[in-house]
């Protein structure tokens, strides 16, 4: 039987990465995936299915509404076959790419759910493997909703509402966080009343107050309605439709809510149900994600964790920065990940991307800052292509000019953030940022106004 140097137990962003890293190190590698397709729920049903949906629907929208702005007069009709189609060829085609590298770089592939049936052993139905070194990465699943349960029909989860078979007369998204606002967005542009139920009294979890606060402004303008503290108590999808039981969170008189589909979208949990972790010995936290150390070493000898079973933001790219410091730390390398330049994006138009600390945390922290800001309505290339909301903020340690966190929401953000987390990655001033030479007309000049900003010496406003 062969042993292998490291079997991976799930072939999402963080496993993938992991094993594709591990196996240029010079390892025999497996990589354990139930799904039968790899790439895991950001690949099959998170992030690149919505995606193609949330760029269909905004093509879509641009069509309906802002063409004429630009002298072209069209009337579009939607084929949501079609555009559901799109969406489910890109997922395929990724996923064979990935199988693809996994020939590649000879890392077996392994179809089936991999229990933990001793340090150095894993288990695959009657397969039993052998290995040096287990890396957990199975990454997470839909958190439930106490007294709303879901059937992907009526009361759906982010995976059925990627497939909706006719745009809904009213959704209702329980959650304000990134998948609800993200898919709520979709529907919404393609024709559905949207409404959602946020248990907190503010949208886009811990982001930047300021920030969140432009973001359910334009979001209202573009039509979702926000019920802000609220709880949903129940849900009755008895009938055609659901009807929804919602009261204030500091209490007050309930209210109902009709719906045609209800999205429930409260977050996420770590998946390490039926692993074996109790079997071995591996300890979990209060959260039921897995403990590791500064090296993703669990306490047992030789089983690392990484991703969203462990503590941290549950992003893919995060996952996937681990996934390549495990596989180097195991190789004898040093591998690190930058925890505080992981930037965080949501795919709205106009899109939310972050990195660092925000203007509260770095209040809470004790840090003395300065806050420069520059908005999209007087960037050059921002009015050229007729998307002016929004702006840049960045937040610099008011002493050494260090910059803390960038917030940007705008055009593009999510593309823009990168120049600020290099920035981070390489402990840069915002005088730093200020003094680089951007091209013109770009909307990346709004980063760059934004430094300027917090010297006290922006340009254009």
């Amino acid at each position: 039987m062969t042993e292998f140097d490291l079997i991976v137990i799930g072939g999402g962003p963080g496993g993938y990465v992991a094993a594709i890293r591990a196996a240029q190190l010079g390892m025999n590698v497996a990589c354990v995936e139930m799904r039968g397709s790899l790439g895991g729920t950001c690949l099959n049903v998170g992030c690149i299915p919505s995606k193609a949906l949330l760029e269909s629907s905004h093509h879509f929208e641009e069509a309906k509404n802002h063409f004429a702005d630009h002298g072209i007069k069209v009337k579009p009709e939607l084929d949501l076959k079609t555009m559901l189609d799109r969406k489910n060829k890109v997922v395929i085609d990724l996923t064979k790419g990935i199988e693809g590298l996994f020939k590649k770089n000879k890392v077996t592939y392994v179809v089936g759910k991999g229990i933990i049936t001793a340090p150095g052993e894993v288990t695959v139905g009657k397969d039993v493997l052998k290995t040096k070194n287990i890396l957990i990465a199975t990454g997470s699943d839909v958190a439930p909703l106490p007294g709303v349960a879901v059937d992907e029909k009526k009361i759906v989860s982010s995976t059925g509402a990627l497939d909706l078979e006719k745009v809904p007369g009213h959704l209702v998204v329980v959650g304000g966080g990134v998948i609800g606002l993200e898919l709520g967005s979709v529907w919404r542009r393609l024709g559905a009343k949207v409404t959602v139920v946020e248990f907190l009294d503010r949208i886009g979890g811990p982001m930047d107050a300021e920030l969140a606060k432009q973001f359910q402004r334009i979001l209202e303008k573009q039509g979702i309605e926000f019920k802000l503290g609220m709880k949903v108590t129940s849900a009755d999808a008895k009938g055609k439709g659901v009807t929804l039981s919602i009261e204030p969170v500091k209490g007050g008189d309930k209210q109902t809510l009709e719906a045609d589909i209800v999205l429930v979208s409260i977050g996420r949990r770590p998946y390490t149900e039926g692993l074996g972790l109790d079997k071995v010995g591996v300890k979990l936290d209060e959260r039921g994600r897995i403990v590791t150390d500064n090296h993703f070493a669990t306490n047992v000898k030789g089983i690392y964790a990484i991703g969203d079973v462990i503590a941290g933001p549950m992003l893919a790219h995060k996952a996937e920065d681990e996934g390549v410091a495990v596989a180097e730390i195991i190789a004898g390398q040093k591998g690190h990940v930058y925890y505080d330049g992981i930037p965080g994006v949501i795919y709205t138009w106009p899109e939310v991307a972050t990195v660092g600390k925000s203007e509260e945390e770095a209040k809470a922290a004790g840090i003395e800052y300065k806050v420069g800001k520059f908005p999209f309505m007087a960037n050059s290339r921002g009015r050229a292509v007729g998307e002016t909301d929004g702006f840049v903020k960045i937040v610099a340690d008011a002493k050494t000019d260090r910059i803390l966190g960038v917030h940007i929401i705008g055009p593009d953000a999510g593309t823009l953030i990168a120049e600020a987390a290099l920035a981070m990655e390489y402990g840069a001033s915002s005088e730093d940022l200020a003094r680089t030479c951007h091209a013109h007309p770009t909307l990346s000049e709004a980063v760059k106004e934004a430094a300027l900003a917090v010297l006290g010496r922006a340009i254009h406003i």
